[in-house]
């Protein structure tokens, strides 16, 4: 694994304009785009609850370019399932920018606009869960930058990125509608947002280099 691509796993830890328009410039050791893109099965039944996953809750996205809902399954990973929804309902993804996406791999948010909301947080690391999903399209995992280091950064995979199970990266949940909306999202500026700026200006670094970077308007639970 190159040196780059290594930074980028270690570091998963936007009002952007409506069309993204311009050159597009990610990373040059992405991987290539899957074959196989088809994301997570969805149906007329999506809210109900199976026999193992009665704590099965479903957190929506408002973001700058569509809702994203997450149906998110604590049997699959339950201290970030529980993560999640303490910080969607403290409103700590209100207003993140998806400050690193990257085409047919995967759109990273989670860093908060407030510097000190960033700082209270950082020092809350989580214990690792086991992987019992795999990091498909779709499917929904905190960052993490090694053993029991995940706070509040996480990532929608854009392809399949079953490389990602054995390093530890560990789905809770996934995308059931609005795929279509992450696709969308802002790419242009790859992995240049820098994240110890984020953490020291927050969203007025982003919005004054970054400025078409997509956002999360609003995170609820719902039942």
């Amino acid at each position: 694994m190159s040196t780059s691509r290594r930074h980028f796993l270690a570091g998963l830890a936007g009002l952007g304009l409506a069309g993204c328009q311009g050159s597009r410039t990610v990373a040059k050791n992405k991987p290539a785009k899957p074959a196989n893109t088809e994301t997570p099965d969805s149906s007329s039944d999506i809210r109900q609850v199976s026999a193992s996953g009665r704590d099965l809750y479903f957190a929506r996205l408002e973001t700058t370019k569509g809702d994203v809902l997450i149906e998110v399954h604590p049997e699959w990973a339950p201290r970030g399932a529980q993560r999640f929804r303490e910080l969607i309902e403290t409103g700590f993804y209100d207003g993140c920018k998806f400050f690193r996406v990257m085409e047919g791999f995967m759109a990273q948010v989670g860093m908060n606009g407030d510097p000190a909301v960033n700082s209270q947080w950082d020092k809350k690391k989580l214990r690792d869960d086991p992987v019992i999903q795999s990091n498909k399209p779709g499917f929904v995992t905190f960052a993490t930058s090694g053993k029991d280091s995940r706070t509040t950064q996480f990532f929608i995979n854009m392809g399949d990125n079953s490389q990602l199970d054995s390093q530890g990266f560990s789905p809770f949940g996934k995308v059931i509608e609005g795929q279509d909306v992450v696709t969308s999202f802002c790419n242009r500026y790859g992995e240049q947002p820098n994240q110890d700026r984020i953490r020291r200006t927050g969203n007025e670094y982003l919005e004054r280099e970054f400025p078409q970077l997509d956002a999360i308007v609003r995170a609820t639970v719902e039942a």
